[in-house]
C-alpha cells in the first residue's frame, strides 16, 4: 500500500487529470461532497478556507459522491454549475466518484484504511466527511460531516505554520 497521497490521480469535472503529486509541500483537505445534502452549505466554508489559506499552502479538493441518499444525482456539468453558481467554488472538484465499497475510488480506499472513523470503521458514513493531509502527503485527521470547515480551520492553521 502506498504511504502518501502523491501516488493518486483523479479526473476533474472538466476531464483534466488531477495528479496529487502536484500538491507536494501543500496541506490538503479532501472532502466527499453532494449538492442536495443538509451539509451542502459547507461548500461556502470550504471555499472560504481555500481563499483564506490557499496562498499559504492549502488545497481543498471536493469529490462529489451519490452514495448517500442519492444526493448528488447531477452530471459533471450540473455539479460544476451548481458549485459555481451557489457557492462560488474555485477549488478543484473531481468527477463524481464512489467513496465506499468495491467501486470506491482508490484514494478513498486508502484514506479510510489509514484514517478509520469511529469505532475503527473504515466506511464513510455520509457526505462531507473530510480528510486533512499534511505537507508531506501523510493523512493526519479525519472529520465527520458535522465538523464544520470553520472548526477545521484551526487545525489547518497549525499545519500551515
Amino acid at each position: 500500500m502506498t504511504t502518501d497521497i502523491y501516488a493518486f490521480k483523479s479526473k476533474t469535472l472538466n476531464g483534466d487529470e488531477l495528479d496529487f503529486s502536484e500538491f507536494k509541500g501543500k496541506v490538503l483537505l479532501i472532502v466527499n461532497t453532494a449538492s442536495q445534502c443538509g451539509f451542502t452549505p459547507q461548500y461556502a466554508g470550504l471555499e472560504k478556507l481555500y481563499r483564506d489559506y490557499g496562498d499559504k499552502g492549502l488545497v481543498v479538493v471536493g469529490f462529489p459522491c451519490n452514495q448517500f441518499g442519492k444526493q448528488e444525482p447531477g452530471n459533471t456539468d450540473e455539479i460544476g454549475a451548481f458549485c459555481q453558481q451557489n457557492y462560488g467554488v474555485s477549488f478543484p472538484i473531481s468527477e463524481k466518484v464512489e467513496v465506499n465499497g468495491p467501486g470506491a475510488h482508490p484514494l478513498f480506499a486508502y484514506l479510510t484504511k489509514v484514517l478509520p472513523g469511529a469505532l475503527g470503521t473504515q466506511a464513510i458514513k455520509w457526505n462531507f466527511t473530510k480528510f486533512l493531509i499534511d505537507q508531506n502527503g501523510k493523512p493526519i485527521r479525519r472529520y465527520g460531516s458535522v465538523d464544520t470547515p470553520e472548526k477545521i480551520g484551526r487545525d489547518i492553521q497549525t499545519f500551515l505554520g
